[in-house]
């Protein structure tokens, strides 16, 4: 069954309205039309089965026939803060991570960052990042569109929300990823701070643990920064869900 995200607002008295960029693809490319059944998704992890009642130029009209909550959430919410790598690596990890459960992903630009972005320059490429992550939503069969925050200073961030907070730094010897996930199995809410290409600098390392950041090592091998990421949600996500 096709799958489509739609605006709460969208939804009424059992009827659904799809508009925008979804209205062509549904008519000239899936060629669907009334009496046809897709799934819609509202994005606050409300799951519909809706049958279409009206295909026109600029809106697909449907009747909702049945409702249920998302089952594909993880039950704790993680941040990927990723340290901004070489040109195109970001939408990469932005898809991968939406795949496998990130609630948010959060660029940054960190000391030994090979890519040196302004804010405004980060805006600019935002709106294709944000499609990035509809899509993978919409494959993934995800309840949600994870954002993709603009171009952060870590040092200007409010950890606080967090239950845990775990930064993978490569000079950590002693601390693995599961031993920190263990100490907390009930976290709800988990931010995983990622860095560049070339790693973190000491002072950004030392700041971030006085922030209430736990350094945990990903293992004896060196990983690139578009795998890290990716392999760090995973393993947090499955320890957290078992």
């Amino acid at each position: 069954m096709h799958r489509f995200f739609i605006e709460p607002e969208a939804i009424a008295d059992g009827t659904a309205v799809i508009t925008g960029e979804d209205v062509q693809h549904i008519a000239k490319v899936l060629r669907l039309g009334a009496g046809d059944e897709v799934a819609l998704s509202d994005g606050r992890k409300t799951e519909y089965t809706a049958r279409i009642e009206r295909v026109e130029k600029e809106r697909v009209t449907l009747r909702v026939l049945s409702s249920a909550q998302s089952e594909t959430e993880p039950r704790c919410a993680v941040t990927l803060y990723q340290g901004l790598p070489k040109a195109g690596k970001l939408e990469t990890i932005i898809q991968k991570c939406v795949e496998l459960g990130v609630s948010r992903v959060v660029p940054f630009e960190a000391a030994r960052s090979v890519v040196k972005l302004s804010e405004r320059e980060f805006e600019k490429k935002r709106p294709r990042y944000a499609r990035v992550a509809y899509e993978a939503a919409k494959q993934s069969r995800r309840g949600i569109i994870p954002e993709v925050s603009g171009l952060a200073r870590l040092s200007a961030e409010d950890f606080s929300q967090y239950d845990l907070v775990l930064l993978a730094y490569e000079e950590e010897r002693t601390m693995t990823l599961k031993a920190a996930l263990r100490r907390m199995p009930e976290a709800e809410r988990l931010a995983l701070i990622i860095g560049p290409e070339g790693g973190f600098a000491p002072e950004e390392a030392a700041l971030l643990c006085e922030h209430g950041a736990v350094p945990v090592s990903l293992g004896p091998r060196i990983l690139r920064t578009e795998t890290a990421g990716m392999a760090t949600l995973a393993m947090a996500l499955y320890e957290l869900e078992l």
